[in-house]
């Protein structure tokens, strides 16, 4: 989830639970813990793979969070002695703030390591996309609300609190709009016959009503889109080869085995000219995927690797009217035809 909305979401959970007490010391204090943990973007890697899946490792883990609380409620009493006497109540505001952020980011397609430094997979439950207004607007009208409005009367904390409840309900929405989702593309899977070993599913672009599968099989993967308005169930799944042969010799590259764990097994391998791509299949759209790297470069007779590079795509803003008239309409058709994938840059 991006920072701002990061920032409000602890912003209202300080004035949930201290506003009445301390004002906007809370609201203040909250929304700079909660942005805190973005951070780690700021840290720099000798390549792009590490910048890429250390994000939301270290100062997203829960375990670190819970050690750093205390020292930031020492620094408040320190900076603010007469706040010593509610220690307690900052220290649950500050936990609270800390850990919304990795626990809201959970929530999205990128993926986090909430239990670092156990080697567990990322946690992505791809309910919301990184970016949704209907959830973030709410919360940050509330907090702006309870900053400008006199502390005299307790309307503008009303409003704060009516925001959370509202972006929560929200968020609650988009997990049940998952849980409908996802079985209707698991039954059109069925009934098409694909045989496939896992599948992601995940909000398109700024909304909550269309959904994009990926079923990834043996050397290829599906992509389809659902929208909780369709009344039909003809679901069309997109067929699009992964030239995983690719990696052959390649098992043991760091890069290449970093990006198989941290896309939890939703990635691609294609070739562009001589070089050898590895695309998160979780975000974007066909084509158009937001991470791709080049990993290694063909190799007689076997690929050669690489200091991992970067790929910037070429975005297709209008997609995005595309995207809108396929919530409504199931005629909408998203995707290149024939699995065809544009150049990158």
């Amino acid at each position: 989830m991006d920072t701002v909305t990061q920032m409000a979401l602890g912003a209202a959970i300080g004035e949930a639970t201290l506003g009445r007490r301390v004002g906007n010391k809370a609201i203040v204090w909250s929304a700079i813990v909660a942005g805190i943990p973005d951070l780690d973007i700021l840290v720099p890697f000798d390549d792009v793979i590490k910048s890429f899946t250390y994000h939301r490792s270290v100062t997203h883990s829960l375990l670190v969070l819970s050690l750093t609380t205390p020292l930031v409620v020492w620094l408040i009493t320190k900076i603010h002695p007469r706040e010593i006497h509610n220690r307690n109540r900052w220290l649950l505001t500050i936990f609270l703030a800390f850990a919304s952020h990795p626990l809201l980011d959970c929530f999205t397609a990128y993926g986090t390591q909430i239990f670092w430094p156990l080697p567990m997979s990322p946690v992505a439950w791809s309910s919301i996309f990184i970016i949704d207004p209907i959830y973030s607007l709410p919360m940050l009208v509330g907090v702006i609300c309870a900053l400008v409005i006199s502390r005299e009367t307790d309307r503008g904390h009303l409003i704060s609190r009516y925001g959370l409840i509202v972006s929560s309900i929200y968020l609650g929405w988009t997990v049940t709009a998952k849980t409908i989702a996802e079985p209707s593309f698991e039954k059109a899977l069925r009934e098409q016959n694909i045989s496939y070993t896992q599948i992601f599913t995940t909000p398109s672009a700024f909304n909550s009503l269309l959904w994009r599968a990926v079923a990834r099989a043996d050397s290829a993967y599906y992509e389809g889109y659902y929208s909780v308005f369709d009344t039909g169930e003809n679901i069309r799944f997109q067929r699009y080869p992964s030239e995983d042969a690719l990696l052959a010799n390649l098992e043991d590259h760091w890069p290449v085995e970093r990006l198989k764990w941290f896309t939890l097994g939703f990635y691609s391998i294609s070739r562009l000219q001589q070089d050898i791509i590895i695309s998160d299949l979780r975000m974007g759209i066909e084509p158009h995927y937001v991470f791709r790297f080049k990993v290694a470069e063909l190799g007689n007779p076997h690929p050669n690797p690489v200091v991992p590079e970067y790929l910037n795509a070429v975005r297709d803003w209008n997609l995005l009217s595309a995207i809108w008239a396929r919530i409504w309409s199931e005629s909408v058709y998203l995707g290149p035809r024939g699995g065809r994938h544009l150049d990158y840059e």
